[in-house]
């Protein structure tokens, strides 16, 4: 299915897999821009349930009703740190689908519950691009991202710094 073994130059030019223009370059940030991430995703039960197995988060409000309904929030929440992953992923194709690494996650907020059935939307705004001084064929991105849910109340935000090739000197797409 994938042909990562052939180089660019010998694939037929007429065909295009999305490799070639997934993720932007340093180069195509600027402080200001704002990009808003689609589609939403909408958290099942099932996916709360799963991340909370798979991550050990063996908290009741999370996993037993009858605990949950006599809680502040009176239903079950979903676990904090799925709601981040999936705002993390729904950002990548915008923000570090070139990315070299993701360097720091600072700020990381849980502004409001997310409850099943919840849909999340996610926007981020560039915070600030600056090229390496030691290695210029790549730099740092800082941007921050602010999660909804459907009712546009916030639940998440977080800023993060990526590192990213900047475009090659022959403009290609490599």
């Amino acid at each position: 299915m994938g042909d990562t073994a052939t180089p660019p130059e010998a694939r037929d030019p007429r065909r295009h897999d999305g490799r070639e223009t997934f993720g932007r370059y340093l180069d195509d940030f600027v402080a200001g821009d704002e990009f808003v991430h689609w589609p939403g995703r909408t958290i099942t039960e099932y996916d709360d349930t799963l991340f909370a197995a798979l991550t050990m988060n063996q908290h009741p409000v999370h996993s037993d009703a009858a605990y949950a309904e006599g809680t502040q929030h009176g239903q079950r929440l979903v676990v904090g740190t799925l709601v981040f992953s999936l705002v993390v992923g729904m950002t990548v194709r915008d923000i570090s689908g070139r990315a070299i690494a993701n360097l720091q996650y600072d700020a990381v907020r849980h502004l409001a519950p997310a409850f099943h059935g919840d849909t999340i939307y996610a926007r981020s705004t560039v915070l600030g691009v600056r090229r390496s001084e030691r290695r210029p064929d790549r730099g740092v991105l800082e941007v921050e991202t602010i999660a909804e849910n459907q009712r546009g109340e916030p639940v998440l935000s977080f800023r993060r710094s990526v590192l990213l090739p900047c475009r090659p000197a022959d403009g290609g797409a490599a």
